[in-house]
């Protein structure tokens, strides 16, 4: 069956963000093979749970991308390379309530995944920098979390250069896993 992309039914209220080599925008249907070969790259999902994800929970994923502006007011956006068209990755917000002690439960938490590909070029940091800009306009809260695996020393890094600082570590899915948070 051929995806439809029904990108006049996306809702108005997901802003389209742009940088200089970048457009975050609602994902769509058509993101969704590039995306699934994405998660099939161990260079990208070495740090999402170290192993392929299907294209089923590749499009839940993006399913649920949506689902969080329907029900949040945020979510994430598709990133997607100006000079190519391509679908680059995702850089957002989200709630997915994690059964993490400490809880992140309750604050958005930041996230971001780029395509190999594009590593090295400054677009994850053009990304993040336009998301934290929409967030600090528009997040009631001064608090924003994140979850870094403790040997994605790249991610680490990014988080800290916007102000994202380690308050804990802890076992997620079996795995040790970095607690950050950032403050206005």
């Amino acid at each position: 069956m051929e995806l439809l992309d029904l990108g006049s039914l996306v809702p108005d209220a997901i802003p389209r963000l742009e940088t200089p080599d970048l457009l975050l925008r609602p994902p769509r249907p058509t993101d969704l093979p590039e995306a699934a070969a994405l998660h099939q790259d161990p260079a990208f999902y070495r740090y999402l749970g170290g192993k392929p994800h299907s294209e089923e929970d590749v499009w839940r994923r993006m399913l649920a991308q949506l689902g969080h502006w329907s029900m949040l007011g945020y979510g994430s956006w598709s990133i997607e390379e100006k000079a190519t068209g391509r679908y680059a990755g995702t850089v957002g917000f989200f709630d997915v309530r994690r059964d993490l002690t400490p809880s992140l439960k309750g604050t958005p938490e930041a996230g971001w995944v780029l395509a190999p590909r594009l590593h090295g070029r400054g677009y994850a940091s053009q990304a993040v920098q336009a998301a934290h800009a929409w967030a600090d306009a528009h997040f009631p809260g001064p608090r924003i979390t994140c979850i870094i695996d403790p040997g994605n020393e790249a991610s680490l890094r990014l988080a800290r250069r916007f102000g994202y600082q380690e308050f804990a570590r802890t076992i997620y899915h079996d795995d040790e896993i970095v607690l950050l948070e950032r403050f206005r």
